[in-house]
């Protein structure tokens, strides 16, 4: 007959839980694909290193630019979906000059357009709100 100690039991018990717990806690903060996305546009924005860029393609939910900075050209898209209401009803009157804001430290992460700025000229608000 086998005889099993309690503090085993207890011990088992006790790591099934905090692992349960584990799982629970990562998966309760899981950020949406949304969120991370405006989170990025927010850290970019602060960040307040500009410049000129031109954008060579706008649909509904995606624009496509490019920009240069020391002497390298970067090409960039950003998704728009959830900024819709800054933008003009027809997109194609943005093909032109805009303003890039960037990360200094990763000049390839960048935005035209977020919650509280705008570099394109032809939208509501088209200047910095902050």
């Amino acid at each position: 007959m086998l005889i099993v100690e309690p503090l085993y039991i207890a011990g088992v018990l006790i790591s099934v839980a905090l692992a349960a717990a584990a799982v629970w806690i990562i998966f309760r903060h899981r950020l949406t694909i949304e969120e991370k996305e405006r989170r990025r546009r927010v850290y970019v924005n602060r960040g307040r290193r500009t410049a000129e860029g031109f954008i060579t393609e706008a649909g509904e939910d995606l624009i496509h630019y490019n920009y240069e900075l020391r002497g390298v050209t970067y090409f960039a898209s950003q998704d728009v979906t959830a900024l819709r209401e800054r933008l003009p009803q027809d997109p194609t009157r943005l093909i032109g000059s805009v303003s890039v804001k960037y990360d200094p430290k990763n000049p390839a992460n960048s935005i035209i357009v977020c919650e509280d700025w705008s570099g394109l000229p032809h939208t509501k608000e088209g200047t910095d709100a902050t």
